[in-house]
C-alpha cells in the first residue's frame, strides 16, 4: 500500500468501502453470513459443523465456494486483458460493476438468491484489481493483514522507522468500514435495492481508473 502513490492509495481506500458496502448488503440480508469476508465465513461454517447445523454450514460453504470461483475470474480477466496495468484494473472493475449490476437486476426482481450469488462474485474478482506477479498485492475485501500492518509500522515508529507509513492502511480499514455502516444504512432504507448505489459507484471508479496514474509497489505489502 505504502509503495503506491496517493491517487492509487485513495482507489485501493475506495474500493475497500464498496467491499464494505456489499459486505454489509450480504451480511444483513444473509442474517450473519458474508459476502467478502472469509476468514469470518470460515469460521462460523466450522461452528456450524461442531454444532451439527448442517444448512448453515452448507450455506457458508456455499459463499466460500462462490467467493474463490470470484476470485478465479478476476485472475482470468486479468490475465487475458494483456500487460498493461492499467487496462487491467479498468478490465476488472468492468467485470465487478457487470456483476453487481447483474446482482441489482435480480434483487430488483426478486431473485435474491441471484443477487447474493451476484455479489459474492464481485467481490472476489475485486481482490485481483492490485496484482504484482500474478497475486494481490492490496487486500481490498479483508482488513486482517491491514491491522497487522498498522501494528507492524507504529512498533517500527517507536525505533525510528517512518512516523506515518500506518496511515495508508489504516485508511484501508476505515475505508471499509465507513462502507459498512453506509451499507447497513442503505438496507435499512432500501433493502437489497442498494446495490444500485454500489454498482453506480463501481462504475464510477471503473471510469476513474482510465485517468490514474499507475506506479508499482516499491516494496512488499
Amino acid at each position: 500500500m505504502v509503495g503506491y502513490d496517493r491517487k492509487l492509495q485513495g482507489l485501493a481506500i475506495a474500493l475497500s468501502s464498496l467491499a464494505g458496502f456489499v459486505d454489509a448488503l450480504g451480511f444483513v440480508t444473509l442474517g450473519g453470513v458474508f459476502v467478502s469476508f472469509m476468514s469470518g465465513n470460515s469460521t462460523r461454517m466450522s461452528v456450524g459443523i461442531a454444532d451439527g447445523h448442517w444448512s448453515q454450514a452448507a450455506l457458508v460453504a456455499g459463499i466460500l465456494g462462490l467467493f474463490v470461483t470470484g476470485v478465479v475470474l478476476g485472475g482470468v480477466v486479468a490475465e487475458i486483458t494483456g500487460p498493461d496495468r492499467r487496462s487491467r484494473k479498468f478490465s476488472v472493475l468492468a467485470a465487478v460493476s457487470a456483476l453487481l449490476f447483474a446482482g441489482a437486476v435480480a434483487a430488483a426482481l426478486g431473485w435474491t438468491p441471484v443477487a447474493i450469488i451476484a455479489m459474492t462474485l464481485a467481490m472476489g474478482a475485486e481482490n485481483n484489481v492490485f496484482r504484482r506477479d500474478g497475486e494481490t498485492s492490496v487486500a481490498l475485501t479483508y482488513m486482517t493483514g491491514a491491522l497487522v500492518k498498522i501494528g507492524q509500522r507504529v512498533a517500527a515508529a517507536m525505533f525510528g522507522g517512518p512516523r506515518w507509513s500506518f496511515l495508508p492502511y489504516l485508511g484501508l480499514w476505515a475505508g471499509l468500514v465507513g462502507g459498512a455502516v453506509l451499507g447497513a444504512l442503505a438496507h435499512n432504507a432500501f433493502g437489497l435495492h442498494a446495490l444500485w448505489i454500489a454498482t453506480a459507484a463501481a462504475l464510477a471508479l471503473t471510469v476513474a481508473v482510465r485517468y490514474l496514474p499507475y506506479k508499482p509497489a516499491t516494496r512488499p505489502m
